[in-house]
């Protein structure tokens, strides 16, 4: 039976190898959340004045807009390898790349980008596409690394915020159509001086800070933990740097999971350092929850 009901799983093309890489993923997340999947390419040409026809006695192939028809018909028969029951909707759209991924994300599942690309999708990792897109799609947004593993666990941090909570959840899910089990990582740092100049007491009582960090991460997962009974669960408490324990967690991970904004150690998390190391030095797809999507 043809899966061709609910939002769609959107993913982003542009002719490149990690577009391919995406879209295989993309087929996958379609088929297995019963969801149609839409493929979708943002041509910049006609807005940089460029010619979009062929050029003179040139077959038509040449054109720029028969490029971009090519990328979308090898997408779509690239996700029908992987995933034949997926109902398929292409299109080619007119205008940059964030806005149109952005348009798309408003009648979403999940948007799915490859980590590096051509044309509208350039540089994407160290340009502004996916922090745009992260930070404002209103679904979740699945970056994908080369071809993902099929074990290890699903990796979520968690800050306590209402976003983590977000994404506790979507990774509960995750974990659960993957069969696999859930790791979630709370980092946290030793208080710092707002304001230069101010001291800290001495007498700080880690320990203390440590049990309330603990009781964060615990009633984090609770809840999600008694809705998810089938879903292992490992609770990871780290005293450091919240981007080198999720990196370090991610090189056995099927799936990063992180909230676009949060608080504490994952505060400002696509806006600060600690995006840039999690997108840059991931070992897995990272997934960039901003709003839940039913």
């Amino acid at each position: 039976m043809t899966i061709s009901t609910g939002a769609p799983v959107v993913v982003g093309v542009d002719g490149s190898a990690a577009a391919l890489d995406a879209v295989r993923v993309a087929a996958r997340e379609a088929d297995h959340r019963r969801r149609p999947l839409r493929i979708v390419h943002a041509f910049t040409w006609p807005f940089i004045g460029a010619t979009v026809g062929a050029a003179p006695f040139a077959p038509p192939i040449d054109g720029l807009r028969e490029q971009a028809e090519t990328f979308v018909t090898e997408a779509v028969a690239e996700a029908g390898k992987v995933s034949p029951e997926v109902a398929v909707a292409a299109t080619v759209v007119d205008g940059a790349a964030v806005p149109a991924l952005l348009a798309e994300s408003r009648d979403a599942a999940l948007v799915v980008l490859g980590h590096r690309g051509l044309g509208g999708l350039a540089g994407l990792l160290i340009g502004s596409v996916t922090v745009q897109v992260s930070a404002r799609a209103q679904c979740p947004v699945l970056v994908v690394r080369g071809e993902p593993r099929a074990d290890g666990p699903v990796v979520v941090g968690v800050d306590g915020s209402d976003l983590s909570t977000e994404a506790v959840g979507f990774a509960f899910e995750e974990a659960a159509h993957r069969g696999t089990s859930l790791v979630a990582v709370h980092a946290w740092l030793d208080p710092v001086a707002v304001l230069p100049g101010d001291v800290l007491p001495v007498t700080a009582d880690l320990a203390a800070l440590a049990e309330d960090e603990e009781r964060v991460l615990a009633e984090s997962v609770a809840g999600w933990a008694e809705r998810y009974p089938d879903v292992p669960v490992r609770r990871t408490l780290v005293h450091g740097s919240p981007a080198q324990a999720l990196v370090e967690e991610s090189r056995d991970a099927q799936l990063v999971v992180v909230g676009a904004h949060g608080r504490g150690a994952l505060g400002g998390l696509l806006l600060g350092s600690v995006s840039h190391a999690v997108l840059h030095h991931a070992h897995s797809p990272l997934a960039i929850v901003r709003r839940a999507r039913s």
